[in-house]
């Protein structure tokens, strides 16, 4: 299984969901990596706040960053090498790295019914 790597840009938190103005992505995207960890899949997320080693130590995001700034985060490394910069994955992405099955997990769940599902 691969291995997914988050880095943040500063954040007061480890998620960002905290305070009194939370951004919805922020909201969404914890759930989805939720999700995806209850799955199996292997995530691993920095905050550059709180975790400026991990930057630096990583040559691939020391030179996301020396070449784009950190205004370009959030980076998403999949098995080391660039996924997807500047936004996060939705939940369809995250399934695809971690080589789960996004549609089979969502049906098991119980919220589909029919033809519909939520």
């Amino acid at each position: 299984m691969s291995t997914i790597q988050i880095f943040d840009p500063a954040m007061c938190c480890s998620t960002g969901v905290c305070g009194v103005d939370v951004d919805q992505q922020l909201v969404d995207f914890s759930a989805d990596l939720d999700w995806a960890r209850q799955n199996g899949a292997q995530i691993e997320r920095f905050n550059l706040a709180q975790q400026p080693m991990a930057f630096a130590e990583n040559t691939v995001v020391k030179a996301f960053l020396e070449r784009s700034g950190a205004e370009a985060l959030p980076l998403i490394l999949v098995d080391g090498e660039v996924a997807l910069a500047g936004r996060y994955p939705n939940r369809n992405e995250l399934a695809r790295w971690a080589a789960i099955n996004a549609v089979e997990e969502r049906a098991s769940s119980g919220c589909c019914s029919g033809s519909k599902c939520c």
